[in-house]
């Protein structure tokens, strides 16, 4: 038997122990595992993969653990209708499917403002040996001319592997404030997914902190009616051997859309980043303003960065543009702080510290950027690692 059979064995022997669901569920499931044995595990030679390597994932031997949330089979039927109608068709996505069971479950009502952030937490415990796995599911419905704020993080201790889904869409003229934390712990292995879909004049912001896991891969797509905007930005801050892949695509699928994008990573040690961020301009997509930048700081030698902003115009009536940066700290900041009696360690710090700070001072819920602002300052001040 080949290593890549006795994987999806193993993978088929848990699926097949799931209690029987609802029969709408239960052929959700069984679509969702057929696809995910067609597809497989990524490799190397798929492009979308080619420097992320989850093979130790593939291979590990997980242990099967349930998320907190409402019964997948409680949903009403046309909140149903939403549940994996907007993921792509990866193989992830499919594995997570395959195990629907429970999720998080939010709609709100048209017309509505909800002034208090809706919090989504995923926490997970592992063991050093042996491990759990985990498929959080967030489904999102926000009704037309509804606004709200939604907080979603990951976080836990030992090691486990969390491989999770969103799905939120927004009606015509809704607005959503979206933040996703990851600061899952640095033996663990995190794999996500969030795709919006936002309507006519609807306006979605997101912000993707990535501070912790082994391995982390975050892919986040939008698509784009006419009149609507995104702005999608995100800050991932590796050291040690960790390694972070961040994958963002956006849809401009109709005319007079807007969409803006910021991801600025700070690497250390031997860590080992990606990002590759595609801009599609569809034919009818006329009037289209988007702007894409990725910079990144490299503190080590032996840190690595591999980035590939895409462009992909079909329309002649566009604004569209991309850039990329990847550079160590200022030395004439540098100089310029030791010439005032701060050492150079410090130095360092401040100027690392400011970088990151471009992206916190986006981050409109208080409480969230008080306690992100903690973390890099004790990641940039006190360990010193940095």
């Amino acid at each position: 038997m080949t290593p890549v059979a006795e994987q999806l064995g193993q993978w088929l022997e848990e699926f097949t122990r799931q209690q029987t669901a609802a029969p709408w569920l239960q052929e959700m499931r069984q679509d969702a595992f057929r696809r995910f044995t067609e597809l497989g595990f990524p490799t190397a030679h798929d492009e979308e993969w080619r420097f992320t390597n989850v093979a130790p994932i593939a291979a590990s031997g997980w242990q099967a653990v349930s998320v907190p949330g409402i019964p997948v089979a409680s949903l009403r039927e046309g909140d149903r209708e939403h549940l994996g109608k907007y993921a792509p068709d990866t193989a992830f996505v499919a594995f997570n499917t395959s195990f629907l069971d429970n999720l998080s479950f939010t709609r709100i009502a048209r017309g509505t403002v909800v002034e208090e952030p809706i919090r989504i937490s995923y926490v997970a415990s592992g063991s050093a040996n042996s491990g759990p796995y985990l498929h959080p599911r967030t489904l999102i419905l926000v009704e037309p001319d509804a606004h709200c704020t939604v907080v979603e993080s990951y976080r836990g201790e030992g090691r486990y592997f969390t491989n999770a889904v969103t799905e939120i869409v927004l009606g015509d003229g809704a607005v959503v404030d979206h933040y996703k934390v990851q600061q899952e712990s640095t033996e663990a292995f995190h794999i996500s997914t969030t795709q919006v879909q936002l309507g006519r004049s609807a306006t979605f912001t997101t912000h993707s902190i990535s501070l912790g896991g082994a391995l982390a891969r975050n892919d986040v797509n939008a698509t784009l009616s006419e009149g609507s905007e995104a702005t999608v930005n995100g800050l991932y801050v590796v050291n040690g051997s960790q390694h972070i892949d961040n994958h963002t695509a956006i849809d401009h699928a109709k005319p007079h859309a807007t969409s803006h994008e910021l991801y600025k990573g700070i690497l250390d040690g031997k860590a080992h980043a990606v990002f590759n961020g595609r801009i599609l301009v569809r034919k009818d997509a006329q009037k289209t303003d988007s702007k894409q930048t990725n910079k990144n700081l490299v503190l080590s030698d032996d840190a690595v960065i591999d980035t590939k902003p895409e462009l992909q115009i079909f329309a002649d009536d566009v604004r569209c543009t991309h850039g990329a940066t990847i550079g160590q700290l200022d030395a004439e900041s540098m100089f310029y702080l030791q010439s005032r009696g701060i050492g150079r360690s410090q130095a360092r710090s401040l100027l690392t510290y400011a970088f990151a700070q471009d992206i916190v001072d986006r981050i409109k819920v208080q409480d969230l950027r008080d306690s992100l602002e903690r973390v890099l300052f004790e990641k940039f001040h006190e360990h010193g690692s940095y």
